[in-house]
């Protein structure tokens, strides 16, 4: 019996063409576009973590305007006070990293003294050993025929010498000082490009956040007009979705950082306010980003304490409390409601980095959530849902009938 064979005209190749063209323009206009769409990305999910705010502000009939404008500032003033708190921890780290390194040198000296010293010497021994049994020894007589000729060589080679050879002039160069104008250029030119960042992530929240209600409609006519009722409740309940998401999970990364901080405070490990706000931020980097923000607390650790019980205690706390977080604490706050497949995670963690570097690692789970949430109550939006959803693509009686035709027990 022959095998089936698709005909020519239910290829789904012809099909193909304009959906890939379209999705090339989409990830080069991402590409290309990246330093005002990354803005705009951090202030509409931002706008989903303090939109709940400004809509309890307005229910107590403190306006629109008056609503967006607290809620903005309230949020200004923890990021400001977040930026603040980093830059008084990074400049007292500043001031033990000399005493630190001297702890390190100290380590090291400490290694060579014990077995991996003497492991390392025997190693280098054996080695010497090897290149000498290799070598043949040269004959007494090559010996001091080469001896002789090296001799003749170099006096050849040697310059003649200078009877009244020049005094040499010394010459010292030294740097113009800067003007007050450069200086101020130096100063403030690592600060202007991440303020002039943030000050269009705030405009861009303003006004997202004050014209929220059109945003939608006008979404509403984009993505389904013709049946406004389950259009709207679709679009309500996605936002409401995604605000619990990113409150929770803004809320669990804090956490975290919260019970790091306390933890390497009670370890000993210097500045732990710094290293628990920065394992809060990495946090949101899936699967690896807690342990990538274990490596800089123990190297701390191991440069502090003399011995290696700091370093033990330090390891000891992220290996327990990250797989507790996020095996059994995760799950039970998020539910089913916005989940992912790993599969899927782990390409966005790849696509959004490629695209927008590491803040587009940071993003790439919230972007991700944002359009399954979208697939699954936007018909024409259905494949995001399939492709990155953790739900079953297909139900049980497809599935059965698809192992049949597989021939699959």
């Amino acid at each position: 019996m022959k095998p089936a064979r698709v005909q020519a005209a239910e290829t789904p190749g012809d099909g193909l063409a304009a959906p890939l063209v379209i999705g090339a323009v989409i990830v080069a206009a991402l590409y290309f576009g990246r330093e005002i769409l990354i803005p705009i990305a951090i202030a509409v999910l931002l706008s989903f973590v303090i939109g709940p705010l400004v809509a309890l502000l307005r229910k107590l009939r403190l306006g629109r305007i008056p609503s967006v404008g607290v809620a903005v500032l309230l949020l200004l003033a923890v990021v400001a006070g977040l930026g603040g708190l980093i830059g008084m921890q990074l400049a007292d780290l500043s001031t033990g990293l000399p005493r630190y390194q001297r702890t390190i040198a100290q380590k090291a000296e400490n290694l060579k003294a014990g077995p991996l010293g003497d492991l390392a010497g025997y190693l280098r021994s054996i080695n010497h050993q090897i290149q000498q049994a290799g070598a043949p020894e040269p004959k007494s007589e090559e010996k001091s025929e080469e001896k002789s000729e090296e001799k003749s060589e170099a006096k050849r080679a040697a310059p003649p010498a200078v009877q009244n050879p020049d005094k040499p002039v010394l010459v010292e160069m030294r740097d113009r000082e800067p003007g007050p104008v450069e200086l101020a250029e130096k100063l403030l030119a690592p600060v202007i490009s991440p303020l002039a960042t943030l000050g269009i992530v705030f405009v861009v929240l303003i006004f997202i956040l004050v014209q929220r209600e059109d945003l939608r409609d006008r979404m509403i006519r984009l993505v389904g007009s013709s049946d406004l009722h389950r259009t709207t409740v679709a679009m309500d309940d996605a936002a409401r979705r995604l605000s619990r998401f990113f409150l929770v999970q803004l809320a669990l990364n804090a956490g975290f950082g919260l019970v790091i901080g306390v933890g390497l405070w009670l370890i000993g490990v210097p500045n732990p306010i710094l290293w628990g706000i920065f394992s809060a931020l990495m946090r949101f980097v899936p699967y690896i980003g807690a342990f990538l923000s274990a490596l800089l607390p123990l190297a701390l650790a191991a440069a502090v304490d003399p011995g290696w019980n700091m370093v033990l205690a330090t390891a000891a706390l992220f290996v327990v409390l990250e797989p507790l977080v996020g095996q059994f604490i995760e799950p039970l706050l998020y539910g089913h409601s916005t989940g992912l497949s790993p599969f899927a995670v782990l390409v966005s963690a790849l696509f959004w980095t490629w695209l927008w570097g590491p803040v587009g690692l940071l993003l790439s789970t919230p972007l991700t959530v944002c359009l399954v949430v979208l697939g699954r109550h936007v018909d024409k939006l259905e494949f995001l849902d399939v492709l990155f959803g953790d739900r079953p693509a297909l139900t049980p009686v497809e599935n059965f009938y698809q192992r049949m035709l597989a021939d699959d027990p």
